[in-house]
Parts: structure tokens; C-alpha cells; sequence
């Protein structure tokens, strides 16, 4: 008997995760980074940098991941966020080596409301932009939209804000060389329910975040978890939202889903179940 509802509340289990799966979406998975058609050339120039792309700016540009934006106005700026407790100097060149380049300097050359209203759309404009798009003002961005030059609203993100193993709020994993290992008893059990899909940066041998961390700029909607992934999530694909790189959808509707808290989870260790003595896993 007792074997029998074991194998019972296995298959309903996995039901559970199967029911998390989604189809094949049915719009690219660049999403909003389709740029009306626009694609890859819209932040990539496969020639000649930035004049490659009909913007002005430095052909050098190009050097890094072939980027055909023009970062010029974001160089050197100060920006500071989580409450004005992290201070960061964005990159003097978008040729420096440091994770900020391609994991903070070409984000913000688009999603910034300050410094960089309207790099995307400046010079020449590919799209056939919807009406409220009349003005470069009114070109929807991310942070900072108040012109406020303050970024202290945001989350805590640049070359000084790292992610910490041990300690009250850290999992109990190992760094090293700015790597993260989830090998303890409570991140082992946290990977083996949910993952860790963070992309942290590398500086000076720690792991930093950038907004690369958490987003990844190529798909918007779907995130595809492998046979071979660190998760402990059936291999499939999962919706998510905001280019967030792990399952994250809070449009589920389960009341008990915590597939959202999950994602904050891979860094906040001691918002986890895991961490507290609970034994509740991920609920789709």
C-alpha cells in the first residue's frame, strides 16, 4: 500500500512540472529585442562598428561583440543604487575588459533615462515606431525614467556588489575565482528543486552583478532547461518574463506558485526554504 501511494504522489509530481512546461512559443523569443523587425542589427553591427549600423560614433565599437551603438555618453558616468549604498563608474571605453562592458555599459546605452535617453533610436530610426514612441523623450526605458540622474531605486548592481557565499544571508556554497559552486547540504537541495541560472560577473576574483546577471538579452519569454543543466527541473521549456534567464512567471495560476520567489532565491539565500527548515521545494 505505502509503495503504491509513493509511486501516486511521484507521478503526480511530476504532472506538476510537466503542467510548468509550455509549448513552442508562437512570438520570437527576442521579444521586445526585435526591434520592429529590426533583430540583431538593431545592437549589433556585423561591419564597421556604429557607422556599420548608420549611427555615428567610433568604429572601435565593433570590436566588442560587434556592438553598433554609440556608448560614448554613458562613459565614465557615475550611477549609484540598492539605496545609494553601491557607487559605480561605468567604463571609460567600451574596449576595457572588466564584466561591466557587455554586462552593464551596452544595456544602459538603450535602457537608461538619464545619460543615454535615446542612443537606440538617435541618428537614423529602422522602425516603424508606434505612436507613442513621438519623441525621443517618450523612447520607453527602464531606470531612472524621472531624469533624476539617481539610479538608488534599483537593484544593487556594478564591479562592487558581489555575491557571497556563507555568512546570514549567503548560501552554503564555495567561491572560487569568482566562481560559485552550489555544493552544500541547503544549495545542493535549492539546485536540485529549482537551479542556479545567475550568470554573475568576474572582477577581481569575486562574483559581481550586472544586469546580465539576471536577464539575458536574448530571450524574453522562454527559458529551455537540458537534460544535461544543473537543474533538478525536468528537461523542457518554461515561460518566463523579462528576459529573466530561470522559469519566472508570475501569470501562473496556482496560488501557491513561488516560481517568482524561486528566482530571487538563487541569490538570497536566506529568503529560501532551504535556509529556513522548510522542506518546500518549487510549486508551479
Amino acid at each position: 500500500m505505502k509503495r503504491t501511494l509513493t509511486v501516486v504522489l511521484v507521478l503526480l509530481a511530476f504532472v506538476g512540472f510537466a503542467a510548468a512546461q509550455i509549448a513552442q512559443p508562437s512570438t520570437d523569443v527576442l521579444g521586445a529585442h526585435l526591434n520592429y523587425g529590426r533583430g540583431c542589427a538593431a545592437c549589433h553591427s556585423p561591419h564597421i562598428g556604429t557607422s556599420g549600423n548608420g549611427k555615428s560614433g567610433s568604429a572601435s565599437s565593433g570590436y566588442t561583440i560587434l556592438w553598433g551603438e554609440d556608448m560614448s555618453p554613458l562613459y565614465g558616468k557615475t550611477i549609484t543604487t540598492g539605496g545609494g549604498k553601491y557607487v559605480e563608474v561605468l567604463p571609460s571605453s567600451i574596449s576595457a575588459t572588466t564584466p561591466d562592458v557587455s554586462g552593464m555599459l551596452t544595456c544602459l546605452g538603450c535602457h537608461d533615462g538619464n545619460f543615454a535617453p535615446a542612443a537606440m533610436m538617435r541618428n537614423k530610426v529602422y522602425e516603424n515606431l508606434p505612436a507613442t514612441y513621438g519623441n525621443r523623450n517618450s523612447v520607453p526605458t527602464l531606470l531612472a525614467t524621472t531624469g533624476t540622474q539617481s539610479y538608488v531605486s534599483d537593484h544593487p548592481m556594478g564591479l562592487n556588489v558581489t555575491v557571497s557565499c556563507g555568512g546570514s544571508a549567503g548560501w552554503d556554497c564555495t567561491e572560487v575565482n569568482g566562481m560559485i559552486n552550489m555544493g552544500g547540504a541547503a544549495s545542493r537541495r535549492f539546485v536540485t528543486s529549482y537551479g542556479f541560472f545567475v550568470k554573475t560577473g568576474v572582477y577581481n576574483n569575486r562574483a559581481v552583478v550586472v544586469c546580465t546577471t539576471c536577464h539575458n538579452p536574448h530571450s524574453m519569454n522562454v527559458v529551455t532547461v537540458g537534460r544535461n543543466s544543473n537543474s533538478g527541473l525536468p528537461a523542457g521549456t518554461y515561460a518566463t518574463m523579462f528576459f529573466l534567464r530561470a522559469p519566472y512567471n508570475p501569470n501562473d495560476t496556482n496560488p501557491m506558485s513561488n516560481q517568482t520567489a524561486q528566482f530571487c532565491r538563487q541569490c538570497h539565500a536566506d529568503k529560501s526554504n532551504e535556509m529556513n527548515g522548510s522542506t518546500a521545494g518549487t510549486t508551479f
